[in-house]
């Protein structure tokens, strides 16, 4: 195996991976590394507790890098309509309002935009296998997995990385996807920008009586969002992911619940339209924080998905905006390899950060707006959010196009993530 490559990638996470087999089919000489292979597939176990809202467009990079395929051989949810609205108020003077939470309520439907569906919610253990299948069958990819990198040197024009198995190698151009703790990003001394937020999200995988549901829906609450997410069937079993966020201090009191406590906390506090719940097979917590690095590039170095921006986690565009790196750069340097011009300079990356880093920015922006302005109580605010949720439902043009934009059915989208 050749120690020479034209493109390193430092880490084989769902975004990471799928710009190894997206570059895999041009005749770059691509290699990857991470430190652990992938979860085997088990047909009846329980869904795992990290899942992704894939979108549209996501689907679409995942499709033409060649990894959808096996995604929907094993377990895919898809939904057709998502919900917002705002719970009603339960104290204060809010609670003394005429209640209109029925038509402070927002639906979209993938109807309307003559659309099957609007995404899937897919376990991030099944696209991570699913991505890695497909670079298996890459005979040009050269995987070093499971192995840890000891080392880089990444101020030469041949990159060097050192890894515990497999010695040493190098490469023009070095992809940090390794997440938001990346070593790639510290070593090419690249800054950024980090906020913690206040509140903390309480994540539950639960069995619910009923059948199989097509929505997922968020409501707002004063405490902060909560949300329904609906998994795979197993056998006639039916789950979701409910997700709950809160302050530190409330979520440790969760924590604290035994599963029937917990389970009657859910149904009590969830909206009329929860289905009767049956047990919680898996609960976990987080907390939550928002980063965005100061450059996505230097020569030689590019940055991807969670090295590159983390985001509240709020609508789940975490993956997807990821996804979206993945596809641009795959892009960018695919033609430029054309173009017989040198992928690893500035001139070339720049061209990735000029489609990525800016359109990153507003998504994160427009998060932190939601999550702020239905984070707060006031009676002024609370009633112009029921005013803007209900407007907005009756608004159908205006609605369908925001629709259209945040699944990536419209847009300035990379070639991989359009139809």
């Amino acid at each position: 195996m050749s120690s020479e490559f034209d493109v390193v990638i430092v880490g084989a996470g769902m975004v990471g991976a799928t710009i190894a087999c997206g570059l895999a089919r041009s005749n770059l000489k691509v290699a990857v590394i991470d430190p652990q292979k992938s979860k085997p597939y088990v047909d009846n176990e329980v869904p795992h507790i990290r899942v992704s809202a894939i979108s549209f467009a996501s689907e679409q990079v995942l499709k033409h890098v060649g990894a959808w395929q096996h995604i929907t051989s094993k377990r895919t949810c898809p939904y057709r309509r998502l919900a917002v609205n705002e719970m009603p108020a339960k104290e204060g003077l809010a609670a003394k309002l005429p209640d209109i939470s029925s038509w402070a309520r927002t639906e979209f439907n993938a109807d309307v935009i003559g659309q099957t569906h609007l995404g899937h919610i897919i376990e991030n253990d099944i696209v991570h296998l699913a991505l890695h299948e497909q670079m298996d069958k890459m005979g040009s990819l050269s995987i070093f997995c499971p192995d840890d990198v000891v080392s880089m040197e990444l101020q030469s024009t041949m990159k060097r990385i050192v890894l515990s198995k497999q010695g040493e190698i190098r490469a023009r151009l070095v992809i940090g996807a390794e997440g938001a703790q990346s070593q790639v990003r510290t070593q090419a001394g690249i800054g950024q920008t980090r906020e913690q937020y206040e509140q903390q999200a309480f994540v539950c995988t639960v069995r619910y009586q009923g059948v199989q549901e097509d929505i997922t829906w968020q409501s707002f609450t004063p405490h902060g969002p909560i949300a329904f997410l609906p998994l795979s069937d197993v056998g006639e079993n039916h789950y979701a992911s409910l997700v709950w966020y809160d302050s530190p201090e409330s979520i440790s009191g969760m924590k604290a619940l035994s599963d029937g406590q917990l389970l009657a906390y859910f149904q009590q506090e969830y909206p009329d339209t929860l289905p009767l719940l049956l047990s919680i097979e898996e609960r976990a917590s987080f907390p939550l924080f928002r980063s965005h690095a100061l450059a996505y590039i230097k020569q030689g170095i590019a940055l991807a998905g969670d090295a590159a921006h983390t985001i509240n986690p709020l609508a789940g565009q975490g993956v997807n905006l990821g996804l979206l790196d993945a596809a641009a750069l795959i892009e960018v340097l695919i033609q430029a390899n054309m173009n017989n011009e040198d992928i690893a300079s500035e001139t070339v990356l720049k061209r990735y950060q000029k489609a990525r880093r800016t359109e990153n920015q507003v998504m994160m922006s427009t998060m932190d707006a939601f999550y702020y302005g239905f984070s707060n109580d006031l009676l002024p605010l609370r009633i112009l959010r029921n005013i803007g949720l209900g407007l907005a439902n009756t608004t159908g043009f205006v609605k369908n196009n925001v629709m259209k934009y945040a699944i990536g059915a419209s847009g300035d989208l990379p070639k991989l993530a359009k139809a």
